[in-house]
């Protein structure tokens, strides 16, 4: 998750109360309550419906078809992605990858993008620990913990190497396919289909989610969301599909442009615009697009 910045309690579903209130980190007894701003409850109430079952949107989901949730449209999803993430349609070579991209994310790692500096893969460390203690990597959660939040590699030496033979191991291949599906893929789907988006917008709320972030901040994914509801109705309202997603898309591109890392607009401009302008919006086959100048083709 390649973003800088990321609010550590915004990894986890957020529970909401009535009163809507934060406490101000202080020492202080006496330090007031900070309010939620409207805009941050409605990040907040967005990201909760994408990550929790309520009753009603069950039943509205059920009657949708599989959509980008069926095997053979989410394995085009991955392929897709994996050719921004990995220059490759092979999304499986994304196991054993780690890097420091100089983006302020520390170790970027895994399948989709996992960092040190940004929660998402401490997570993953911690729960593939809970099932498989003796793994190679739980020797660093220590170090993992403290560099949380930041872009530092203190006490993480070895750990590429380790991440890199750690991900020879099935297990370890099946938790970060967990992970990317609970904190990524779902709630990407889930929240585009209640949205009422068809595959290319679910395929878009998915990869917007990887690059920025699944939280609740204004420069995450449910931010971007956010902007996008203030400029265009959503379908599932009755507004235009296409003009919705034309919208969101202005909105990544901008969010894109304002960070060196993420300055290459490839994915947007010559990949899902295009396919939102010729109309695809079930994300047919065959679908062609360029990736950083490379020419990529699906049949």
């Amino acid at each position: 998750m390649r973003r800088k910045g990321i609010l550590v309690f915004a990894a986890v579903p957020v529970a909401l109360t009535a009163a809507a209130y934060f406490l101000m980190p202080t020492d202080s007894a006496q330090s007031p309550a900070s309010p939620i701003s409207a805009s941050q409850l409605a990040r907040e109430e967005a990201k909760e419906r994408a990550e929790t079952e309520r009753a009603a949107d069950e039943k509205t989901l059920a009657s949708l078809p599989p959509g980008l949730a069926a095997p053979v449209a989410k394995e085009l999803a991955l392929k897709i992605t994996a050719t921004a993430e990995f220059s490759s349609l092979n999304w499986r070579l994304g196991y054993g990858s780690v890097e420091d991209n100089a983006d302020g994310c520390g170790y970027t790692a895994g399948v989709v993008g996992f960092c040190t500096g940004t929660h998402d893969l401490l997570v993953l460390v911690e729960r593939y620990t809970e099932a498989h203690p003796e793994n190679g990597l739980a020797r660093f959660l220590p170090a993992l913990r403290e560099v949380d939040g930041t872009d530092s590699h203190a006490g993480l030496e070895g750990f590429p190497a380790a991440w890199k033979a750690e991900s020879q191991r099935q297990e370890f291949r099946d938790a970060q396919d967990e992970e990317r599906d609970r904190v990524y893929f779902d709630p990407a789907v889930r929240l585009a289909k209640l949205d009422g988006l068809g595959p290319l917008g679910q395929f878009i709320y998915f990869d917007a989610m990887v690059l920025h972030g699944p939280d609740p901040s204004p420069n995450g994914f449910y931010g971007l969301r956010e902007r996008a509801l203030h400029e265009a109705k959503l379908p599932a309202k009755g507004g235009s599909e296409k003009a919705y997603l034309d919208v969101f898309l202005d909105i990544r591109k901008q969010a894109m442009l304002r960070k060196k890392s993420t300055a290459d607009t490839s994915r947007i401009d010559t990949a899902q615009r295009e396919w939102l302008y010729n109309g695809n919006l079930e994300l047919r086959t065959p679908l062609t697009w360029r990736m950083y100048g490379e020419r990529y083709e699906l049949p």
